[in-house]
């Protein structure tokens, strides 16, 4: 993200609150990171905050990893603007003492539809990695999807929150791993499988390359076979040759939904229902895979419209407000999912960092439906809009 001036005139006020003292934990010169120290969160005022703060956490590598996308970010650029051009439609005395943010996906009652979309390498942020990340969720009551790029195993994840969680999966070629691993997640609780469709190679992520990205030594992959046989190579990807065929043969070996994360043309949400899978990402992979694809708001309006309702429909892209929470449900999304926003948090005060990200955009969420004459996400709709 190029910071404004507004951003950067804030960021020496900012951190004269995160005073210095002993590193908490053990960060031994990992990469990613620098020495941890205290931080006031009462502080930190919009996730915009945060990210100033996580971006004096991190190091280039660490600041690559979690910011950057691919090529020119071109994609990130328009996921944002794609929010900022929709305008919001206030509404005045209607009743709204009372804001219900409650929503049912599979079966699942859920606090809010704010969800923490899979990110990878969390001990490159955070010591305490994934279960920092899933202690933030329980604290939030937030779903927390754990992506197949974890560094940790997903039973420790599973034991640090009460909440739901989902398991995201780049489908590996060895169908006796993904066997072993679907199980193993089973196992453990998860209440779906995220199949990210839309990496069959890696996008040019000049910024990392820039910043010479690499996996911290000793940091396991437990999830990642293909990437675990060529660890020299980990910005190409995996499994390539994955098709329809595969999303059917998974479906065969679970009894958890399946969800598509990575569709953006309408066309092929169409295969994905014929597929009778139980749920849709809209996502563009955060602006990572391929630069000048569509932004995400964008394509979930044309999405929702063909799904028309059949199965839940997610996205992910560019959230970074309350009021975009509310239009992403205005445009048909059920819910969505947060990525840089929650690891910003990550990196500058692990578990709390998190819990206080959701947080932000929650209270944000329900100021903007109350502005709106809306109580329940159930009466956000395009109305909502300005046209």
């Amino acid at each position: 993200m190029h910071l404004s001036h507004r951003n950067v005139l804030m960021s020496s006020a900012l951190m004269s609150s995160v005073l210095p003292l002993a590193s908490v934990g053990n960060a031994r010169g990992r990469a990613g990171a620098k020495p941890k120290r205290s931080v006031d969160l009462t502080q930190f005022i919009s996730v915009t905050d945060l990210e100033i703060a996580a971006r004096e956490r991190l190091d280039p590598m660490g600041w690559a990893l979690v910011d950057g996308g691919a090529a020119d970010e071109t994609t990130i650029r328009w996921n944002r603007e794609a929010f900022e051009q929709l305008r919001l439609r206030n509404r005045v005395l209607v009743d709204v003492s009372k804001i219900d943010t409650q929503l049912t996906l599979f079966g699942t009652t859920l606090a809010h539809p704010i969800l923490l979309a899979p990110t990878a390498y969390h001990r490159m942020i955070h010591d305490g990695g994934e279960i920092e990340t899933a202690r933030g969720a329980d604290q939030a009551e937030a779903l927390f999807v754990v992506s197949s790029a974890s560094t940790t195993r997903i039973g420790p994840i599973a034991a640090a929150t009460h909440q739901p969680l989902w398991f995201q999966m780049y489908v590996q070629s060895d169908r006796g791993f993904v066997k072993d691993v679907v199980a193993e997640v089973e196992q453990a609780g998860c209440r779906a499988l995220v199949v990210t469709v839309d990496a069959p190679v890696v996008g040019p992520r000049y910024r990392q390359i820039r910043a010479k990205f690499k996996l911290t030594p000793g940091l396991e992959l437990p999830y990642m076979l293909d990437i675990n046989r060529r660890r020299d190579s980990i910005l190409r990807g995996g499994n390539n040759r994955m098709n329809w065929e595969e999303i059917e043969w998974l479906q065969s070996i679970t009894r958890l939904p399946v969800l598509l994360k990575g569709i953006l043309d309408p066309d092929d949400a169409v295969r994905a229902l014929e597929q009778r899978v139980a749920g849709i990402i809209v996502s563009n992979h955060g602006g990572r895979m391929l630069d000048t694809a569509q932004a995400s708001l964008i394509a979930l309006r044309a999405v929702a419209a063909r799904i028309d309702g059949r199965v839940p429909v997610l996205m992910d892209g560019g959230i970074r407000r309350g009021t975009d929470v509310l239009k992403a449900l205005a445009c048909g999304a059920s819910a969505v999912l947060i990525g840089r926003p929650y690891l910003h948090g990550l990196a500058v005060a692990g578990s709390a960092g998190v819990a206080k990200t959701v947080a932000i955009l929650r209270e944000e969420l329900e100021q903007a439906m109350a502005l709106t004459g809306r109580t329940q996400l159930t009466a956000i709709e395009k109305s909502v809009l300005w046209e």
